[in-house]
């Protein structure tokens, strides 16, 4: 088990510092160039702005084979201190053309928890590394032609109980709805995405939660962005006290260029304004990478 432990950290570490690493240099060299070179032109600053609003984009026409970091600071029962929890998400977007006006999104989560505080009943301090439970939300939007630069989209989302530990999972098949609603202006993206999933069988506890994410990002000319993109959590089930974690937080992004492909980074810190009595997140810094891809599949 530690084995196990260290080598996930050391996967996590090291596919972080190389990506950032990557996009340093790559910057540098770029902005090194362009200081001998030229200014971008205005199509190219055109291009990196309307890259960046795709990759905040949650219909995005494009793919967006995004990794999300999250380090949380979690408060622990019966005073025992703070604990970090670490995990790292992936959850690519993707979007199929079904006709000219109408497009499929799919966008599954898969997460690995590296090193997930808990305690057991006599009060000591454990840790748990794992696969947790995968997502799978898909939801069909109508194209531009039929709504302008709004953002509409609805249709079923999953929940698959594939965790390797029960502390780090629900045990549970879960099914439920999901929309989005948001609109794309020329220099922002703002939106509101809601999932909710009831239990429909497996061995645990009955379950009852929403997950929304609520979004403002404002977009600038040379690929950087601004503004906010955190998720609200609500646990029907739970006691009083503990159904709800509302987070506030800031992210900054840049698009970068790797080679030929646009990648954009963000970071993020958010404070829980409300959060769960027990084992609420206090702090979160998620770190997002998100390569932006052509659509690999639909009608041309």
């Amino acid at each position: 088990m530690l084995f196990v432990i260290q080598l996930a950290r050391f996967i996590t570490r090291t596919v972080l510092v190389v990506a950032l690493t990557a996009a340093c240099l790559n910057s540098g060299m770029a902005q090194a160039q362009e200081l001998t070179a030229h200014e971008p032109t205005a199509a190219e600053n055109d291009s990196a702005a309307e890259a960046s609003k795709q990759a905040a984009n949650p219909l995005a026409s494009v793919w967006l084979m995004q990794f999300q970091q999250n380090n949380s600071w979690l408060g622990m029962p019966a005073n025992g201190g703070n604990r970090v929890q670490s995990n790292l998400q992936f959850q690519p977007l993707m979007s199929v053309k079904l006709t000219d006006d109408w497009s499929l999104v799919t966008r599954p989560v898969l997460q690995l928890f590296n090193a997930t505080p808990s305690q057991d009943q006599a009060g000591q301090s454990n840790r748990v590394t794992g696969f947790g439970d995968t997502a799978v939300a898909l939801a069909l939007s109508p194209g531009h032609r039929l709504v302008g630069n709004w953002l509409l989209a609805a249709g079923p989302t999953f929940i698959f109980p594939t965790a390797t530990d029960s502390r780090i999972g629900q045990d549970k098949w879960q099914v439920g709805p999901a929309a989005a609603v948001g609109y794309v202006g020329k220099n922002f993206v703002t939106y509101v995405f809601p999932q909710q999933w009831f239990s429909v069988g497996g061995d645990g506890r009955r379950t009852s939660h929403m997950l929304l994410y609520y979004a403002f990002v404002h977009v600038y000319s040379n690929g950087w962005s601004m503004g906010t993109n955190p998720s609200m959590s609500v646990d029907w089930e739970a006691p009083r006290g503990n159904k709800l974690g509302f987070p506030v937080g800031l992210q900054v992004g840049k698009l970068c260029k790797l080679g030929p492909l646009p990648v954009k980074f963000d970071v993020q810190a958010q404070y829980y304004a409300v959060r769960p009595q027990a084992n609420g997140p206090k702090w979160n810094l998620q770190l997002q990478i998100t390569p932006i891809l052509p659509a690999l599949i639909g009608r041309k």
